[in-house]
């Protein structure tokens, strides 16, 4: 590595973790065990109050267990402080020291080490100076962060995390205050960064594009347990539970016995659809059970339907722009519904 020394990546383990903070209250985590695989990039994804965050700190050692044992390449680390894990945090806010330069705040992880630990000043300043030329902010050591844009101030924070040399990166909601093409830009970045580095980093956060797009897996975590870990693909395709599948992609439930379905499905089990799986056609034009448009909404390159069925159901169809006659489709039209594909859940798997 030319840029950075980096420490050999971790791989993390967190067996049965819970953590709980008001007696009386739900769970913050519920017995969650996950584990990463050294140099993978790994997004934790879920709704506000699924846990992500938490468990993030407690691997970072920033917030206490209840119960379980988190491990670090095998090693319990439990009762480890924060500052003996080697762990680099960026938090949601940046949390810089506004009254420090960009030069500053990067080497304060460095200065604070204990006199024996702490590298010479010559050697701090050349590691600094090298991680502010990686991460694209070379020339602005001298500048304090309320003349940063958020995107520069981000970099700055990673730098500081980066600059102990960490064996794990850990990023809560790395780009959540940034507008959108901020983000984009800084998410395609940190991938290449990460693969540079071959760290293995835990990401937060609960955009759903974000996630498919910057991680090697995802943890779907859910009122504090997890529901699923995958490749993006894997959890986008094969969802397996219910929630998964209507979290990613917007999947709605549909009554299994609507005729929407184009495949056997048992009664009373779960069936559910994504807006992109349905198809719209006039009636009379084949297969499908009849509905009502209720709303038609330009989406960028697809255009969104809002269909109400003879029962009541209501179902979202994502069509491309232009295709067929959807453009033409104004609310009272009627059509014909059908799903070419559809997650099923038995009995039981409802929640």
């Amino acid at each position: 590595m030319t840029a950075f020394d980096a420490a050999k990546p971790a791989a993390i383990r967190a067996e049965n973790v819970s953590r709980r903070f008001a007696a009386g209250h739900a769970a913050a985590l519920d017995g969650v065990s996950l584990e990463t695989r050294p140099g993978e990039l790994m997004a934790l994804l879920g709704p506000s109050g699924s846990g992500k965050t938490t468990l993030l700190r407690a691997i970072a050692g920033l917030e206490a267990i209840d119960g379980g044992r988190i491990l670090l390449d095998g090693e319990d680390a439990t009762g480890l402080p924060a500052r003996r894990r080697r762990i680099g945090f960026v938090f949601q806010n940046y949390a810089l020291f506004r009254h420090m330069t960009v030069f500053e705040n990067v080497a304060f992880g460095l200065r604070a080490r204990p006199r024996r630990e702490r590298p010479a000043e010559a050697a701090i300043r050349e590691r600094v100076l090298r991680l502010l030329e990686m991460v694209q902010l070379g020339g602005y050591e001298g500048r304090r962060p309320a003349a940063l844009s958020g995107g520069q101030r981000q970099r700055v924070a990673l730098a500081r995390a980066l600059a102990i040399e960490p064996r794990l990166l850990l990023l809560d909601e790395p780009f959540g205050a940034l507008d959108a093409k901020v983000r984009r830009d800084l998410r395609r970045w940190l991938r290449e960064l990460h693969d540079r580095l071959g760290l293995t980093t835990v990401f937060v956060t609960h955009d759903q594009e974000e996630a498919m797009e910057l991680a090697d897996r995802v943890a779907i975590l859910n009122r504090g347990r997890l529901e699923q870990v995958g490749t993006p693909a894997e959890v986008y395709d094969r969802p397996a539970t219910p929630f998964v599948a209507e979290f990613l992609g917007d999947a709605v439930r549909v009554p299994p016995a609507s005729g929407v379905l184009r495949h056997a499905a048992r009664p009373g089990g779960v069936a559910l659809v994504r807006p992109r799986d349905v198809e719209v056609g006039a009636p009379g034009s084949g297969a499908g059970v009849p509905a009502t448009v209720r709303r038609s909404i330009a989406r960028g390159a697809a255009r969104l339907l809002l269909l109400e069925l003879d029962d009541g159901t209501l179902l979202e169809a994502e069509l491309a722009r232009g295709a067929g006659d959807a453009e033409n489709l104004a609310p009272g039209s009627a059509v014909l519904v059908g799903a070419r594909v559809a997650h099923l859940f038995p009995d039981g798997e409802g929640g």
